[in-house]
């Protein structure tokens, strides 16, 4: 039983890297999409921070760019999500398991 526990804290623990994980990606897929929306809205000047510079940059190349990494950052999404599903039918299958050997010993 103590291998079960240790296993579900294990579980637990990647769960919670998990969880981590998907909030950055959701942070960045929510600027990604804020700053495609404020593309839209802009004219035809846009500037793009790299290092500690602001360059002036084509419009559709960044809006091309933007659209791309929003598209792989939905891809690592639905992937982190499957993750997290799997991880907590794994922790939910555990705990039952745990739970059934507990009522076992006390009987």
């Amino acid at each position: 039983m103590n291998t079960k526990i240790q296993e579900m804290q294990l579980i637990e623990q990647n769960l919670q890297n998990i969880l981590l994980q998907k909030q950055a990606f959701q942070m960045e897929l929510s600027e990604t999409q804020s700053a495609l929306e404020e593309i839209e809205k802009s004219g035809e000047e846009i500037f793009k921070i790299i290092g500690q510079l602001m360059i002036k940059t084509d419009k559709l190349g960044v809006k091309e760019e933007l659209s791309n990494k929003e598209k792989i950052l939905g891809l690592r999404m639905k992937t982190i999500e499957k993750q997290e599903k799997s991880l907590a039918e794994k922790l939910e299958a555990n705990r039952e398991e745990i739970l059934k050997e507990r009522e076992k010993s006390k009987k």
